[in-house]
């Protein structure tokens, strides 16, 4: 029987990593944080009264056993200067499949069959609830989407309603043999799956190996001049009794021009590891050449990362 991987995380970063694990002899169950407001996600949810589709859609398709022409169908954006300005072809049919099924985990299988996926797809919450964070300077912000673009450092996010905890996501949780947080967003993509006690209570009863898999890049206003122990510091104190076991993070260097254009145009920096600090927060560190060119953007090698994932569990 093959051994179960939950993954929590959202974005571009755990789609890559889904993108790997699916070729390896696993049961991966992909947690999405769906408090997204922003963009297509957060006209359909003000509409629509439904969760953020928009991390849904890219794991779909991360999962799915399709062709590439209906990856590009999917991910294909409107620009028409009109209604649909903005909208993606997905994000519209998922919020179709979820009007049709009553509710966005049916929608979730309507599509899955769709797109013969392979692995399952849990949102963190059923509940339409926003994100807020609490601002280094002690204002509040409302909504992923605005808390992403304040100039502000992030202290800490939370929500105001008690988020609504699928008892299909807590068994899985609890039977899994290993727990990943993907790299993606801190603040916004992957803390904000932690803010349930139900699901750090369902951690701490799982006997799961518990990984963490670094960001290439610090965020600005979220993790600025992070070092690979800040992350593995925060996210331990959000966790309960169990911690991260694992760290894997980027050895790979980083030609300057690269580094210098993500620096001066997107304000993000090499996450560095600081390798006394970080093992003092965790037990072992996985330090290896992940970095790859996709379409002119770095990116984790997501087939190199999934197997030093999937080789933790044959261990």
């Amino acid at each position: 029987m093959n051994k179960k991987v939950i993954v929590f995380g959202g974005g571009t970063g755990l789609s890559c990593l889904l993108k790997g694990l699916k070729k390896f002899p696993v049961e991966i169950s992909a947690v999405v944080s769906v408090c997204d407001d922003g963009g297509s996600t957060g006209k359909l949810r003000d509409e629509f009264d439904i969760l953020a589709v928009g991390d849904i859609r890219r794991v779909l398709i991360s999962l799915s056993d399709t062709e590439s022409k209906i990856e590009e169908l999917l991910n294909y954006r409107f620009k028409s200067g009109g209604s649909l300005d903005n909208h993606t072809v997905g994000n519209i049919l998922l919020t179709a499949a979820t009007e049709i099924s009553g509710s966005v985990i049916g929608g979730i299988d309507l599509l899955g069959k769709v797109l013969n996926l392979e692995g399952k797809i849990l949102p963190f919450t059923e509940s339409n609830i926003n994100l807020f964070g609490e601002m280094e300077d002690g204002s509040v912000v409302e909504g992923e989407h605005n808390i992403t673009e304040s100039s502000k450092k992030i202290k800490r996010v939370f929500y105001k309603d008690i988020p609504v905890i699928n008892n299909k996501l807590l068994k899985e949780i609890k039977n899994s043999d290993l727990i990943v947080f993907s790299m993606g967003s801190l603040f916004t993509s992957i803390i904000p799956c932690l803010l349930s006690e139900q699901v750090i209570n369902a951690i701490d009863d799982s006997n799961a190996k518990i990984i963490y898999t670094c960001n290439l890049f610090t965020q600005p206003g979220e993790t600025d001049n992070y070092k690979v122990s800040d992350h593995l510091k925060i996210l331990n104190s959000y966790l309960g009794k169990r911690k991260i076991n694992t760290v894997i993070c980027n050895s790979g260097k980083i030609k300057k021009e690269i580094a210098n254009r993500y620096l001066t145009k997107e304000q993000k920096d090499i996450v560095k590891l600081d390798y006394d600090e970080s093992i003092s927060n965790v037990n072992n560190i996985i330090y290896e050449d992940l970095v790859v060119i996709e379409n002119g953007y770095l990116r984790h090698d997501s087939l190199k990362l999934a197997y030093l994932i999937f080789s933790t569990l044959i261990r």
